[in-house]
């Protein structure tokens, strides 16, 4: 697929005030439907340290809820469970479809008197809500996601976190709010940015219907929902709290699961775009959800082998300079001379070698790739390779 080397030059290079976490989404539940105990988050996030190649150690979570499963407003036993494998928490207070979040303050309260400083220090930020205001949009509601709550609702509960927990050990920890890409661009939503502390971006470019959801052609889609979103929330740190491919199901308009194509997405979003630069949550790493039509997890029975390789390849894009990008090889391409007008034009057959390009594209297979728009300047001429195969050693960065 093509490389992707967005990271140097595209928005998300900035600097995040947080700690780059590696972790994984997870529910309350198990995939029968039963509520996850202790025993379960803990095997849960034991196997997510010790995978086999990962990029880093997966010592985070992102859960959705505070409230144990099958009571009312109990403390998730997920608290436990994080204390003892020494799991940082992105805790999350669950806001459709309810006029109040008394129950999960009560949780949170509840686990905070009983744990203290054991899980306070745990605690990297929380999220009041999560894709509340997609599921509320036009296209939320045209994809039946469900009830959602507007702005002004999550603005409310955002205020009502702060004032039961301002004087508590969590008073400093960050406060955001999750949703999908496209609700952050949207104006009226503007008083949830303007209330919090971060943002927590979920992406799926599997879902893209109509906007050609190929695989090669993910990263693509990624990065721009990022930059879109980076840019409608300026300074407000922007944290990736979900983003995976499926390894099986429903082929979504062009978005086809397999195992391969939930690798080349681990490689080309997740090794050259996020993990160990913006703090990101992957999704998931074990199936939890019976009312998903795809599967995304990329283990079995929380085996620490995954179901694809997870080892990061040896050379990205991003990790290439960050300040020119670099093509060498064989190739055709055409010479003018002058800079305005209609000089004269020479084709040139040899070696090319382009720095500093501002805009390269490149589809690499094998040993051979294509580039586009490539410009060198060599003593005051210009070598444009407009369409030029190069074949041998292609390296590439800061692509945008």
């Amino acid at each position: 697929m093509r490389a992707s080397g967005y990271l140097a030059t595209s928005a998300l290079a900035t600097a995040v005030s947080a700690q780059n976490y590696l972790g994984f989404s997870t529910g309350s539940t198990k995939i029968d439907g039963s509520a996850k105990a202790q025993a379960d988050y803990e095997a849960e996030f034991t196997a997510a340290q010790k995978l086999v190649g990962a990029p880093g150690i997966f010592n985070a979570a992102r859960l959705y809820t505070n409230i144990q499963g099958g009571s009312t407003s109990d403390p998730i036993e997920a608290f436990a469970a994080a204390i003892a494998t020494n799991t940082s928490l992105l805790l999350g207070i669950w806001c459709s479809g309810t006029t109040t979040i008394e129950p999960e303050l009560t949780a949170l309260q509840a686990g905070l008197t009983k744990y203290g400083s054991n899980l306070a220090d745990l605690v990297i930020g929380i999220s009041i809500g999560s894709e509340d205001l997609y599921r509320n949009s036009v296209t939320g509601v045209e994809n039946k996601a469900g009830v959602g709550a507007n702005p002004d609702v999550i603005v409310g509960f955002i205020n009502d976190y702060r004032a039961a927990f301002n004087t508590t050990l969590l008073k400093s920890v960050p406060v955001g709010h999750v949703d999908t890409w496209n609700v952050f661009p949207n104006a009226t939503n503007k008083g949830v940015i303007d209330a919090v502390d971060w943002v927590g971006l979920d992406e799926y470019p599997y879902y893209q219907t109509g906007e050609g959801n190929t695989i090669e052609n993910a990263a693509n889609l990624f990065k721009t929902a990022y930059d879109a979103a980076k840019a409608a929330v300026g300074d407000k740190p922007v944290w990736v709290t979900e983003t995976g491919w499926p390894y099986s199901g429903m082929t979504w308009d062009e978005g086809v699961p397999s195992v391969a194509n939930a690798k080349t997405y681990w490689d080309a979003v997740g090794c050259d775009m996020l993990f160990n630069k913006v703090p990101t949550f992957w999704y998931d790493l074990t199936d939890d959800n019976a009312g998903n039509n795809q599967s995304f997890a990329i283990t079995d029975n929380l085996s620490t082998q995954a179901r694809f390789n997870l080892s990061c390849p040896a050379t990205t894009a991003s990790s290439s300079s960050a300040a020119a990008a670099t093509a060498t090889g064989t190739g055709t391409g055409t010479a003018t001379n002058g800079s305005t007008g209609s000089g004269s034009k020479t084709t040139v057959t040899g070696i090319a070698t382009a720095t500093g390009a501002s805009s390269a594209n490149t589809s690499a297979s094998g040993a051979s790739a294509t580039a586009t728009g490539v410009t060198t300047t060599n003593a005051g001429a210009v070598l444009n390779l407009s369409i030029g195969t190069l074949v041998g050693v292609v390296a590439f960065a800061c692509m945008l």
